[in-house]
């Protein structure tokens, strides 16, 4: 097929918002071991009106067409917050942004890059970095190891072919992120467990659960580390106000107190990890449809996800205690606390930490400790316009 038999068209209202979203849900249905996702979730995080990204971020989508029929999608975005970044942190100035990177073939592919990174440079960008779908924090990354088993929750999964794809067209990979398979059945090495116990006899660290009846206060908590714990990383963006209300808002159903966990020192919150049910479990079983009854399978499942996996997607430790004997040892602890909650309550039996950045040594170092193994690995990737 000629690039001329190719027709790339914005979309720019709800009906097209609906093909988008469709279309991307039916190349996810051709994918060995993809998860179907539920389309009003989908839906909501491309509507300008619905997800506070937008606040922040000028977003054009892009729809291929060959024949008459949708071929292919893209997504081409800038976020204003991370234009002023530190180049050296992986964005800043000039720099835009791809992600929503669906194709029939490799001349779609091809047509619907160059679309985005014309609508870039018609925006003032200098460099397309990708896929992130769309903001930092959804779905980063290009899935180019592990696409032998199902993703779990919120992590994306893409055809292995689209990394060459993506690759002839100029593109080189900027950053690698990694995720950790860890078995929660058995037990850290002695070593860490010394390590976790000595902490334990610490009067100054107090390990708890999220208090759920406190959420708005403890979200507030741990975003506010998040945003100084990360603030040095690649590609780090901070949250602003509207997306802390939002995210604490649609993650509240999924979190459960008893695998999630604050740590203080001297009574004050300096680390936090967060753990959520694997809920690609539940969406797997109905097909990602609440319709006709799915909804019903899936309230049943949040109440009580026996036997699901338990992803990791986010930790931190405030920037002050970084590099220390100590943050290790929070981590460590806390780590410790939610496998055991989760195999003693749950019955899980293998839990997924991740992502994370492949020159963080510090998690990186952590991971290793504990016996967990990398799983799966994503590629973004960088072009200069």
């Amino acid at each position: 097929m000629s690039d001329e038999q190719i027709i790339i068209k914005s979309v720019n209202d709800k009906a097209g918002r609906a093909a988008f979203v469709d279309l991307g849900r039916s190349f996810a249905a051709a994918t060995p071991h993809s998860v179907p996702q539920i389309r009003s979730e989908l839906l909501e995080l491309i509507d300008p009106a619905k997800n506070p990204f937008f606040g922040h971020a000028r977003v054009q989508l892009f729809l291929a067409y060959r024949d008459g029929k949708p071929v292919g999608r893209i997504s081409a975005h800038i976020d204003e917050l991370a234009l002023e970044l530190p180049p050296e942190q992986g964005m800043g100035p000039g720099t835009g942004m791809f992600g929503y990177y669906d194709a029939a073939d490799e001349a779609v592919g091809a047509a619907l890059l160059e679309r985005a990174e014309d609508w870039l440079r018609e925006q003032g960008m200098a460099k397309a970095l990708g896929p992130i779908s769309m903001s930092i924090w959804e779905e980063p990354g290009l899935l180019i190891h592990g696409h032998d088993h199902p993703p779990m929750i919120m992590m994306g999964h893409h055809p292995a072919h689209y990394q060459a794809w993506i690759e002839g067209q100029g593109y080189a990979r900027a950053k690698t992120l990694m995720t950790y398979d860890l078995d929660v059945s058995d037990d850290f090495p002695p070593l860490i467990q010394r390590i976790v116990k000595s902490g334990e006899h610490n009067d100054r660290i107090i390990i708890r659960p999220v208090d759920i009846k406190r959420w708005d206060e403890e979200v507030q908590s741990v975003l506010h580390i998040l945003n100084d714990a990360w603030s040095r990383n690649w590609g780090f963006v901070p949250f602003t106000e509207r997306e802390i209300a939002y995210a604490g808002k649609k993650l509240k159903p999924l979190i459960k107190p008893e695998i999630n966990r604050i740590a203080e020192l001297d009574g004050k919150p300096v680390a936090f990890m967060l753990t959520f049910p694997d809920i690609n479990d539940a969406l797997r079983k109905i097909d990602g449809k609440l319709l006709p009854f799915g909804w019903f399978h899936l309230l049943r499942w949040l109440r009580n996800p026996v036997g699901a996996g338990m992803r990791v997607p986010l930790m931190g430790v405030l920037k002050e205690l970084q590099n220390s004997r100590l943050a290790s040892q929070l981590a460590f602890m806390m780590i410790s606390d939610i496998r055991k909650s989760s195999h003693k309550k749950y019955g899980t039996k293998r839990a997924e930490i991740g992502w994370i950045l492949d020159d963080n040594q510090g998690m990186v170092a952590i991971a290793n400790a504990i016996g967990s193994t990398v799983n799966r690995e994503y590629a973004i990737y960088a072009k200069t316009l």
